[in-house]
């Protein structure tokens, strides 16, 4: 396949910002003057990229299970740059969970981008608060006390008419966290702080510093149940105050929130370098008959994309990398895509626009994303790295953006690495049944493929983590297991021939006639499973009944097909059930392992996921091809450090990009034959 690409340039969507009146514009003064700590465009203010420290903070946003984020930080340090994803959030809490145990340094937050977002805002007030620059009325402002010293007494007498008369004593070790949302799950909103207290004895509030420790420490009536923690809203921790501000200024807030304005030092070690994430835009799905062409911006399923753009705008990055679905750039003439480019554009952002294909660096998918490139005035702007593989084209590539796929120019003679195949990813893995539970294993072959060889490298062994001295690990396989179908559908999928092409239509009772069309055989006896019901699902004759579907359903060969090893997939989906796709092992009766999905995803074999079964489908499903935001994490790295060449949209990578060294691929192979 080869493409010319070229770039996007700025002159194009400058108007689409301004037809959406419903898009905030900016924030209050006070909010700007704040925020501007972050990030000065400024000549004066902003370093030149090539005497920066070669370390740099990431925020993944959308992040899933962690896919985009840890490609970008495997293929920047591949180029120089420490890329450490500081901060990620996702509304999916298994996908969190996966996140987290694969990158524990990371500060996972399980809410939603607009809590987040709120968070943020809270987050500024709060820190203004504690500023010497500030004013004691916006202090007591943000606190919303209710305890003073006219009030005291009164709110004491309160909690002695409480029905019970017991109210408990509670001393306030630490701050364990802090969100916006509602975590008591009472229906009250707002800013809330996870405390770590101690039971003491009796209703008091009291206010100062433990003989104990060093540290300060408050008191508030509570009833906590004999819990060693737990959420409180801001404006009931009046008394909490110098908890609070030891916990504001000494910085320990960081950890929890990316933002961090400079009030209490010179330099804000909060600050956001990067920011990603892949906003879902549901209302563009082909699935979705009620998608408003006339401005996707006003369907609440495309909400997303506009919270992505008020978060960047608020936390300023140096660098933007915004991924979607092709559908950005095809429904209603590529309006959404023209929206984040424009946006990007009105935020004072550099901005590129690339379609890749996942199978083009080195997979056995075609899989093609839209990937869109923010910097700010003052960086370099990253480039698209060209495929390092020869792929198998499937799919309709939008027209009028074509020019903006990632390839090689049309005509121009490149050996490229040979197209991977169902058989180089997953030949190696372990025969499983349609039952198997287990979610770790031992490996019992030796891989066969350099791609093999690559995926199974231990995390250590990885460059990102080559440098942190790392633990050696044990060599475990994990998820490798399938969904576990039914016991109809387990008959239905043995029932189906182990061969190239086996699919519904080798089930007694279909023929195919002339037209590649299938058809109920009337001369057939129907076949009944041993439960009683028909081997052949009524929505299977569905697709056989010229009455009920058109006649493209007719010659669809996807229910109950079998892969093959010398095939490629279209796209590896969210869902493992075997009606309506192809997803069955080549020669093992079941569906392919969420393992097997991951390898398809380039997912090393050490990331472990979290949740059942259906959501670790998910969650690879949804997520970036970890090939290709290893190219892009590459020229990111390369465009951090300001080493980019020139200013053209296109670079090309090594050869045998990601070039991992013989010696780890050797070690490897030795490690897993000494088992």
């Amino acid at each position: 396949m080869s493409f010319a690409s070229v770039f996007v340039f700025p002159s194009m969507y400058v108007d689409l910002e301004a037809k959406n009146k419903e898009i905030p514009k900016g924030k209050t003064n006070a909010s700007e003057e704040a925020s501007s700590t972050i990030s000065d465009d400024s000549p004066d203010t902003v370093n030149g990229a090539n005497s920066r420290s070669e370390d740099a903070s990431l925020l993944d946003l959308y992040s899933g299970c962690g896919a985009m984020s840890t490609g970008l930080c495997l293929g920047a340090n591949m180029a120089g740059l420490r890329l450490v994803t500081k901060w990620a959030v996702d509304i999916n809490k298994y996908a969190c969970e996966s996140l987290q145990w694969n990158h524990p340094q990371t500060t996972v937050r399980n809410e939603s981008a607009e809590d987040f977002l709120a968070l943020l805002k809270e987050w500024e007030r709060l820190c203004a608060s504690f500023s010497s620059s500030k004013s004691e009325n916006l202090e007591r402002q943000s606190f919303n006390s209710n305890v003073n010293e006219d009030n005291v007494n009164d709110e004491e007498e309160e909690e002695d008419e409480n029905e019970d008369g017991d109210g408990d004593l509670f001393e306030v070790e630490k701050f364990l966290a802090i969100c916006y949302g509602d975590p008591k799950e009472k229906g009250e909103r707002g800013l809330y702080l996870k405390l770590y207290v101690s039971h003491v004895s009796f209703v008091l509030f009291t206010l100062g510093n433990s003989t104990m420790t060093s540290i300060p420490f408050c008191r508030f009536v509570g009833r906590i149940m004999g819990q060693e923690d737990t959420w409180e809203p801001l404006d009931g921790l009046g008394d909490c105050r110098e908890c609070l501000k030891d916990f504001v200024t000494s910085g320990s807030g960081q950890k929890f929130c990316p933002y961090l304005p400079c009030f209490f030092s010179q330099q804000s070690s909060g600050d956001v370098d990067v920011i990603c994430g892949g906003p879902p835009c549901q209302g563009i799905s082909g699935f979705n008959r009620f998608r408003n062409k006339d401005n996707p911006l006003q369907d609440e399923k495309n909400k997303q994309l506009q919270v992505f753009m008020e978060i960047v705008e608020y936390l300023k990055p140096k660098f933007v990398l915004v991924e979607n679905v092709v559908d950005i750039v095809k429904f209603a003439e590529g309006y959404l895509g023209r929206y984040a480019l424009s946006k990007l554009i009105h935020l004072n952002y550099q901005v590129r626009m690339g379609m890749m294909a996942a199978g083009a660096y080195g997979l056995p998918q075609f899989r093609m994303r839209a990937f869109f490139w923010g910097a700010r005035p003052n960086q370099k702007l990253p480039q698209y790295p060209l495929p390092t593989h020869d792929l198998v084209l499937r799919g309709v590539i939008p027209v009028e953006f074509e020019m903006n796929t990632v390839g090689w120019e049309e005509g121009k003679k490149i050996e490229l690495e040979k197209k991977l195949l169902l058989e180089d990813a997953i030949s190696d893995l372990p025969s499983v049944g349609n039952y198997e539970d287990k979610d770790e294993m031992d490996y019992d072959n030796d891989p066969k493929t350099e791609f093999q060889r690559f995926i199974r490298l231990r995390r250590e062994e990885m460059p990102v983590f080559s440098s942190l001295n790392a633990k050696r690990t044990k060599h475990l396989l994990y998820d490798h297991r399938p969904l576990q179908l039914n016991t109809d559908d387990y008959q239905r999928v043995c029932r189906v021939p182990k061969r190239k092409g086996a699919n519904f239509r080798d089930f007694p009772g279909v023929i195919v006639n002339s037209g590649n069309k299938v058809e109920w055989d009337p001369n057939i006896e129907r076949v009944y499973l041993e439960s009683g019901k028909p081997l052949l699902l009524f929505f299977i004759l569905s697709l056989i009944m010229p009455c009920l579907l058109s006649a493209a359903h007719q010659v669809s060969i996807l229910p109950f097909a079998r892969l093959w090893w010398d095939e490629t997939v279209p796209t590896v989906v969210t869902r493992a059930e075997p009606h309506n796709q192809a997803i069955m092992h080549p020669v093992q009766d079941r569906v392919l392992s969420v393992r097997e999905n991951a390898r398809l995803q380039g997912f090393p074999d050490y990331y472990k996921l979290f949740g059942p079964v259906k959501e670790r489908y998910i969650q690879v499903g949804n997520a970036v091809a970890v090939p290709v935001s290893r190219a892009l994490g590459y020229a990111l790295g390369l465009a951090y450090q300001g080493v980019v060449s020139n200013d053209e949209p296109l670079t090309k990578l090594s050869p045998r990009f990601p070039n991992m060294s013989e010696k780890a691929s050797s070690d490897s192979s030795q490690d897993n034959s000494s088992r």
